[in-house]
């Protein structure tokens, strides 16, 4: 992991919602606004923030996508800390460590939209979702700033479906990118379906007909991860949900999702989701999608 500035300190991981006086955050919530309850979006918003802005969620229920249109902070994925900068989109999963900060010096200006854990499924979950890439973020600000607006004005109905259902098809154009080639959608669905197998970029780039440099080239610039980043997504995410839906022990969910030592997959799961394996199925609930978020705020 590339080393922060000293100058730029990461906030402890623990449930964090920090605004702050220098930091207005404009937020249109699905109990306020019918139009964005049958997309399963629980609000949106956007934020023109600044330190000590922080948000940390250990369980983030459902998933969230995050549009910086202007300035710089950090976000946490994959168990890292990343730039988030103009033109940059990022997407987490739901029931995932998802972090971001504000930094010294800089303003940071972000659209974000925040589904309900019943959206986890389907489109916004496919394998070869991106996790940081490019996107059109200015359009997808304008979007949610649209709807913003319409519900602080007249709000008609037909205005505020037609800008909910904007800043949707946003989100899934983000999460089911046109280019993404067909070989390379195959690819992950294979990884997907076979998490347990020994896979390495050898293996990948033979699947694919491409060089090892070739499909890392593809993959940073499509998804935001190298390949066998990708590998580790797709483990720790089928994972969990073997952890949630089955009363393996641990020992046998490491080997089924590629891990001979439940040591290491115990450190990497704990690097990716914020808890440790035994913790994530201890939880309240055991973890079932659909639970509610535990965190207060806006996210």
């Amino acid at each position: 992991m590339r080393r922060l500035s000293a100058a730029i300190k990461s906030p402890e991981l623990v449930e964090t919602h920090r605004v702050g006086p220098r930091t207005r955050e404009w937020i249109v919530r699905a109990s306020e606004c019918p139009a964005l309850v049958p997309l399963n979006i629980a609000h949106v918003g956007f934020a023109d923030a600044a330190v000590p802005y922080t948000m940390v969620r250990t369980d983030l229920a459902g998933t969230y996508f995050l549009a910086c249109f202007g300035g710089e902070g950090r976000i946490l994925l994959d168990g890292r800390w990343k730039r988030c900068t103009a033109g940059l989109a990022c997407m987490a999963p739901p029931h995932a460590l998802h972090a971001f900060h504000a930094i010294p010096g800089k303003r940071w200006s972000f659209a974000w939209v925040r589904f309900d854990a019943a959206a986890g499924k389907g489109p916004l979950g496919t394998a070869s979702a991106p996790v940081l890439a490019k996107f059109h973020c200015e359009a997808v600000a304008s979007a949610v700033q649209g709807l913003y607006h319409e519900q602080q004005g007249e709000a008609q109905p037909a205005a505020l479906h037609q800008w909910a259902e904007l800043i949707h098809s946003y989100v899934l154009r983000f999460a089911q990118p046109w280019h993404v080639e067909d070989r390379l959608t195959q690819l992950w669905d294979a990884v997907a379906a076979a998490p347990g197998e020994p896979w390495n970029l050898t293996e990948l780039s033979r699947r694919v007909h491409c060089s090892g440099e070739h499909l890392r080239r593809l993959c940073r610039r499509q998804l935001g991860r190298s390949p066998m980043e990708q590998v580790t997504h797709l483990r720790i995410r089928h994972a969990a949900a073997l952890l949630i839906e089955t009363d393996l022990k641990l020992e046998a969910i490491a080997d089924a999702v590629g891990y001979a030592n439940p040591f290491v997959f115990s450190n990497t799961f704990k690097k990716w989701t914020g808890w440790r394996p035994s913790e994530y199925r201890l939880r309240p609930d055991g973890g079932r999608l659909g639970r509610v978020g535990k965190g207060r705020g806006v996210s």
